[in-house]
């Protein structure tokens, strides 16, 4: 063999190594790159940047996110976003929730302003995130502790100072459930705390299709059957919601 027969042999012979050893580093060691490649994080984020464009519609981005929140283990979700640091010294208010806003840690690929609006909400027994519905945003709700008492509504159309509503769910939501709200699907939500603190985490996308977002707080006790699955239901400012519907008196 001539020395250039010789230092083609060796060239192969590398190659053919280096790529022998990147298999068997992949195949060693996939399992662990996969999930940072494919993290949850970096998938909600594209879901969000999609539907900010246009690309997918509100109701395709609820199902993206109800399956995905299948998929995750609940304590990898707790860990990422800190949430035993979140909740220390976290103030329960006597009416309603109180929120605080969740911070990723650094993950190549996931920018550092998401494309979403991140929060923890946390309430007491029987307070609740009062019954509301919404325009141009949708938002999506992981239980990460207790059990809520869930209603959901459809909007049908708005009439001066009511809203004309559909119920489209009724449920106990506990640990690792999840729901969401947008224009298309079940807009209205309404959540009590069954049990001595519950806490979600919370997705939310706000002025969607350049148009600004708008929440309505319903006086759901005070609806008036239309007699064909619908109710009329008033439209009330929130100082009057959180006073009547901040903490559940057991209707």
């Amino acid at each position: 063999m001539n020395r250039r027969e010789f230092n083609k042999e060796l060239l192969n012979t590398v190659v053919n190594f280096a790529l022998i050893d990147t298999l068997f580093m992949y195949n060693a060691f996939g399992n662990n790159i996969k999930p940072i490649v494919n993290h949850w994080a970096i998938r909600l984020n594209e879901y969000c940047s999609d539907l900010r464009i246009e690309s997918i519609t509100t109701y395709e981005w609820q199902k993206l996110i109800s399956e995905l929140y299948r998929e995750i283990d609940l304590n990898e979700i707790l860990k990422f976003i800190d949430f035993d640091n979140i909740i220390k010294g976290f103030q329960h208010p006597e009416l309603g929730v109180n929120t605080k806003t969740v911070k990723f840690p650094k993950l190549t690929g996931l920018p550092e302003k998401t494309a979403f609006v991140k929060k923890v909400f946390g309430m007491k027994k029987d307070r609740a995130i009062i019954p509301h519905g919404h325009s141009n945003m949708t938002s999506a709700h992981l239980i990460l502790n207790g059990e809520m008492h869930l209603r959901h509504y459809e909007k049908i159309r708005q009439e001066e100072q009511n809203l004309i509503i559909k119920p489209t769910l009724d449920k106990i939501v506990k640990v690792g459930d999840s729901s969401s709200i947008s224009d298309e699907k079940d807009n209205i939500h309404w959540f009590v705390s069954n049990t001595e603190t519950a806490f979600t985490f919370d997705v939310i996308m706000l002025d969607l299709k350049n148009k600004p977002y708008d929440i309505h707080n319903l006086d759901i006790y005070e609806k008036k059957d239309l007699k064909d699955g619908t109710f009329r239901v008033p439209i009330l400012d929130v100082e009057k919601a959180l006073k009547k519907y901040g903490k559940e008196t057991h209707h």
